[in-house]
């Protein structure tokens, strides 16, 4: 209407009330001023009413433009656009962010999402993280891209990365402080154990030289002290490796002039432990092959069965047929073995077998 009434008023200005002005406009001019004035005073009226309207529907309604104010106003940028790029809503922190790290405005938003690929950048003296997804609106499916200010995340972060390397260096630090603590003990109980062998060696020289050599049984008990100890420093020696091990059963045989005969290697599903224990069986076979037999020759065998590994050293020679009593060197074999779980058995009959048996489901 307000229109109207413009276009009518513009036609009597410009031509007057001739016949080249319209019908329409010559009739309006001859009306009284009188209902000219209430027409524009109910136009301006409804033109008020209108005002007031539209200020309350948009303060109480969602509408286009309270999205697009809400939206500039959140730290967050947001943009959206079509397949072929076209941009159909950004916020100014994302034209902000897109100024600052491409040096345009933002025109196309496939180029943009393509320019932050990165996912986290530097732009505007703060960290951001960009995330893209796609959205359905209205049956068409469109591109949305958030930019996030992450800078006091990052920041604690790199903090916390800081901080576990250097945690990581202590622990480092404590583990090689600690295993030079365990090495430390460890050689001061293997110079503890060569003073008190060497000790007991003394006191043994004495008192082989003190015994007389009429009375049997204070030699025999002489002898196995001496073996005792001699057990003592083999297991000293087992604990370097299995080679050392092999030599110092191979040296001990020779020195007792026995031969070693290998049937097989040693099981290699035996532990360190175990194996130690094995070396420590085979340098007490062969003393006794030597001291109760007097046999030439030892054979070390093994059998694997299902559930247990067993070692068997047989020798011949003047074996006594009958029951074998465990004591001495025997017999600290037999408290060696029970501490890791093993036996130790023995069968005297035309040879002497010495069997050494591991349990399978110890060795896992």
């Amino acid at each position: 209407p307000v229109y109207v009434i413009w276009q009518m008023i513009f036609d009597i200005a410009l031509l007057g009330k001739s016949e080249e002005t319209v019908f329409i406009s010559r009739a309006a001019g001859d009306l009284p001023w009188l209902i000219w004035l209430a027409v524009l005073a109910a136009v301006t009226a409804a033109s008020v009413f209108l005002l007031i309207f539209d200020i309350r529907y948009d303060r109480k309604f969602i509408t286009p433009g309270a999205i697009k104010r809400y939206l500039d106003k959140i730290p967050c940028g947001v943009c959206c656009w079509r397949d072929n790029g076209r941009v159909l809503f950004s916020n100014v922190c994302m034209n902000r962010l897109c100024v600052a790290l491409t040096g345009g405005p933002l025109l196309n938003g496939e180029q943009f999402a393509g320019a932050v690929k990165d996912g986290i950048l530097d732009a505007d003296g703060k960290v951001w993280r960009f995330s893209c997804r796609d959205i359905v609106s209205d049956g068409e499916t469109l591109h949305e891209l958030i930019a996030s200010d992450v800078t006091a995340e990052y920041a604690k972060t790199k903090a916390l990365e800081k901080d576990k390397a250097e945690l990581s260096e202590l622990n480092a630090e404590l583990r090689e402080y600690y295993a030079s603590i365990d090495d430390a003990v460890r050689r001061r109980e293997i110079l503890q154990a060569k003073v008190d062998i060497h000790d007991e060696m003394n006191r043994l020289m004495l008192s082989t030289m003190a015994a007389g050599s009429d009375d049997a049984s204070e030699l025999d008990r002489i002898f196995s002290l001496w073996e005792q100890n001699a057990l003592l420093l083999c297991m000293e020696a087992e604990d370097t490796a299995d080679e050392m091990a092999a030599e110092g059963v191979e040296a001990l045989a020779e020195a007792l002039k026995i031969r070693l005969v290998w049937c097989g290697a040693v099981p290699e599903t035996l532990t360190e432990k175990q194996r130690g224990l094995f070396f420590t069986a085979a340098k007490e076979a062969v003393i006794n092959a030597v001291k109760h037999a007097s046999a030439k020759e030892i054979r070390i065998s093994f059998d694997m069965a299902e559930d247990r590994v067993c070692c068997h050293f047989t020798n011949g020679g003047s074996v006594q047929p009958g029951d074998v009593r465990f004591a001495g060197g025997l017999l600290n074999l037999s408290r060696l073995a029970e501490k890791q779980g093993a036996s130790v058995t023995a069968a005297a009959g035309e040879e002497f077998t010495l069997t050494l048996t591991f349990d399978e489901k110890i060795i896992r």
